[in-house]
């Protein structure tokens, strides 16, 4: 146990660095290109970015999720899964490929075939690059993908910014985000080190596909449900407000990503390794939750609070129509790791009919919520949103608990204090942001500071629990470093 929880910490931290740094990294780039390009070159590239996630969403297939899950997985499971992703990846590039004319002509943007059968080239990448990445992801090692992540990110953007300042105009944004995918496949290859061998198994196929063929839909259908938006806002809307939409959509997922795509990453094989011992499972589920809930309330709603400021100072007024839309979408992007932790129990019991089941049923209510985006508009749409988001962590709450003993009036108790604490920090912030006449800047960095000040306070003076966890793990991450540097 003394080891899993080491394990456990060393890869938060690493999985928090590497997410962290590159998010970091990709913000920075994206500032500088938003500055450089248009919100129309942006709404070109959202207007595409379902095709491609929804193809990827096949090509994987979910058997890293059930290669994670298996703890005795051997060369051949490896080896079956490669060939697999690799003849997805040619399938669908070569269907977007043929289908890149009709794509232009439901946009009525001719632009579209070419940019589609160029950027397309990032399944084949990708398909490249899944058992390297999952191979560390099951061996828990987020330190080299750090490293991997973060110079590839760096190069690319370099490179993008480059061109976006030669007046390559959208090109940039589809060589930068192309040469980001080939840098890391590249360096997950020479860094990682394991070479599939001529070996198809059946067997292996039709076991991993049994259990990843229902997290395939779910996943498609989930998919689907985050980028269906783009497609409805880029057909009946404009260019330009699809562009702003986007950058919203950027700037609220990058810290909710940032800390749903970090612990995902950890807690799954971690989780999965105590699937048999259910007091355990549930001791430390308990303890991630109320962390991370207090992390992302605080960061989601502090971020709805300087939402402003932040846009001003970061890429500029012109942007300025983007800032109703970031606030309310840092509400819905607020409940994401509640979502994806629940659902994690599913996958570990083996359950993934019923998570299957629970995505069918939670998505057929995105229905009304487009309806509402096409006819009332896009504000609209988004609190449609906010409220599929709530209902949803209903869902599958009610289901996780009782696989681990966890009701919702338990784990609503956990993470309320939490929640309380964010809203008044959120509040306080955003009402000093509206009365204090300084410039965006000043705004920012008060909002910044404030926000973090309460959020600590707060937190010490009523002894939040998940305060105290991340306290204790900060403490050992750094005793553990001073053991290091002394041996």
């Amino acid at each position: 146990m003394a080891s899993l929880k080491h394990k456990t910490i060393s890869g938060l931290f690493w999985s928090f660095s590497e997410t962290g740094i590159n998010q970091l990294v990709h913000l920075v780039i994206g500032i500088i290109l938003a500055r450089l390009l248009s919100p129309d070159e942006f709404g070109l590239i959202g207007m595409i970015i379902i095709f491609i996630a929804v193809s990827q969403s096949f090509i994987d297939s979910g058997f890293s999720q059930a290669l994670i899950r298996k703890t005795d997985c051997k060369q051949k499971d490896y080896t079956t899964v490669f060939y697999f992703n690799l003849l997805a990846g040619i399938l669908f590039y070569l269907i977007l490929f043929f289908l890149s004319p009709s794509i232009s002509q439901f946009f009525n943007e001719p632009i579209l075939r070419d940019l589609v059968r160029v950027l397309g080239l990032i399944l084949i990448i990708n398909s490249f690059a899944i058992i390297q990445r999952t191979i560390l992801i099951k061996n828990i090692n987020f330190k080299l993908q750090a490293k991997i992540t973060l110079s590839s990110s760096v190069l690319s953007g370099i490179i993008g910014i480059t061109l976006a300042y030669n007046g390559f105009g959208i090109w940039s944004l589809v060589v930068q985000r192309i040469l980001n995918q080939l840098f890391i496949a590249t360096l997950l290859w020479i860094f990682n080190r394991w070479l599939p061998t001529l070996e198809f198994s059946k067997q292996s196929f039709k076991e991993m596909f049994s259990f990843g063929s229902k997290l395939l839909a779910s996943g498609l259908i989930n998919t689907i449900y985050q980028n269906i938006y783009y497609l409805i806002i880029g057909k009946f809307f404009s260019a330009t407000d699809l562009g702003y939409y986007t950058r919203a959509d950027h700037f609220s997922r990058i810290p909710s990503q940032n800390i749903n795509g970090s612990v995902q990453r950890v807690i799954y094989p971690v989780l999965s390794q105590l699937q048999n011992e259910p007091s355990k499972l549930k001791a430390v589920y308990k303890k991630i939750i109320k962390s991370i809930m207090l992390i992302n309330f605080s960061v989601m709603l502090g971020t709805a609070a300087i939402a402003r400021p932040m846009v001003l100072t970061l890429i500029g007024e012109k942007w300025l129509p983007s800032v109703p839309y970031l606030q309310l979408l840092c509400i819905v992007s607020m409940m994401y790791p509640l979502h994806s932790l629940n659902l994690n129990i599913l996958k570990i019991k083996g359950r993934s009919d019923l998570f299957l089941r629970l995505e069918i049923i939670k998505k057929g209510l995105a229905i009304p919520v487009i309806l509402i985006g096409i006819f009332i508009g896009i504000k609209a749409m988004i609190m449609g949103m906010i409220f599929n988001s709530f209902f949803a962590y209903f869902i599958n709450s009610y289901y996780s608990s009782k696989l681990i003993d966890y009701s919702i009036s338990e784990q609503i108790k956990d993470i309320l204090p939490c929640f309380v604490i964010s809203i008044c920090m959120a509040i306080i912030v955003f009402f000093t942001q509206v009365t204090i006449p300084l410039s965006p800047l000043l705004k920012l960095i008060i909002g910044l500071v404030l926000g973090f000040g309460i959020v600590i306070s707060l937190s010490r003076i009523f002894a939040i629990d998940g305060y105290k966890e991340l306290k204790n793990v900060v403490m050992e991450l750094i005793w553990r470093k001073k053991v290091t540097a002394q041996t």
